[in-house]
């Protein structure tokens, strides 16, 4: 199964250098390289706008747009906009305030069949509520 990797994963494994990571960040960006290699490894535009805002320098931004530009988004419609409005609105009635930008990556991963991957415990919230699927790091060996 293919999985949306969201901003928190490309930033660990894109953004930080692998000294500044604890055991925990090493397995997520290990398993996020698995899923590049495997081929599984899916983007959204919103999480490419995530990914690049907040870098300074010009050269910088240059290269990881550049390395992200091997990955295609998966596509959004109308359909996904008004999904994620709803997935809002079921959150809410059930305490809990998703941001804009997450319940439209919950919509993608559920139209898409995809799993999510994210450091964001947030998403274990809307699991709760929306039929999204959260990818969990796999055990070595």
């Amino acid at each position: 199964m293919s999985v949306l990797i969201d901003t928190s994963i490309w930033s660990l494994a894109l953004r930080r250098k692998t000294a500044q990571l604890d055991r925990a960040e090493r397995q997520q960006v290990e398993e996020w390289k698995a899923l590049v290699s495997d081929g599984r490894a899916r983007l959204a535009g919103i999480i490419r706008q995530e990914v690049l805002s907040g870098i300074r320098d010009a050269r910088d931004f240059e290269r990881l747009r550049e390395r992200l530009a091997a990955f295609d988004d998966v596509s959004t419609d109308t359909t996904d906009h008004e999904q994620a409005a709803g997935y809002f609105n079921a959150c809410r009635a059930k305490g809990v305030t998703p941001t804009s930008f997450d319940v439209l990556i919950c919509a993608l991963a559920v139209r898409h069949g995809l799993a999510i991957f994210t450091t964001d415990a947030d998403f274990s919230h809307y699991a709760k509520i929306l039929p999204i699927r959260l990818h969990a790091v796999r055990a070595a060996g």
